[in-house]
């Protein structure tokens, strides 16, 4: 069975970074397309960034481009979100995810990933 495990996350002050990262195990490969979101109490879970699954391809919410950067670690099936230039408004539950299929592109959409981790907080203050 198929596990994430995010970790990395904490308080951090506004404008500093973190790097966010999730490890999967249970299956034989990493080439899945993936996703990191997040989610504030009484709001949907957002998208953030996410990477296809050959890693040719990245793409981000506007409210963090150019601001957090998303890459993996094949070897490590390990997915990862660096976070600079934090702001308050970035507090939330990170969750990663993954598909279960080699779909073209980045998905953006929740409800198309399969694989979830249990999240991460990370709380920026002002």
């Amino acid at each position: 069975q198929v596990q994430l495990v995010e970790s990395g996350g904490g308080l951090v002050q506004a404008g500093g970074s973190l790097r966010l990262s999730c490890a999967a195990s249970g299956r034989t490969s990493s080439s899945y397309a993936m996703g990191w979101f997040r989610q504030v109490p009484g709001k949907e879970r957002e998208f953030v960034a996410g990477i296809s699954w050959k890693g040719s391809f990245t793409y981000f919410s506007d409210s963090v481009k150019g601001r957090f950067t998303i890459s993996r670690d094949s070897a490590k099936d390990t997915l990862y979100l660096q976070m600079n230039s934090l702001r308050p408004e970035d507090t939330a539950v990170y969750y990663c995810a993954s598909d279960s299929s080699r779909r073209p592109g980045v998905i953006t959409s929740p409800a198309e990933y399969k694989y979830w981790g249990q999240g991460t907080h990370v709380t920026v203050s002002s």
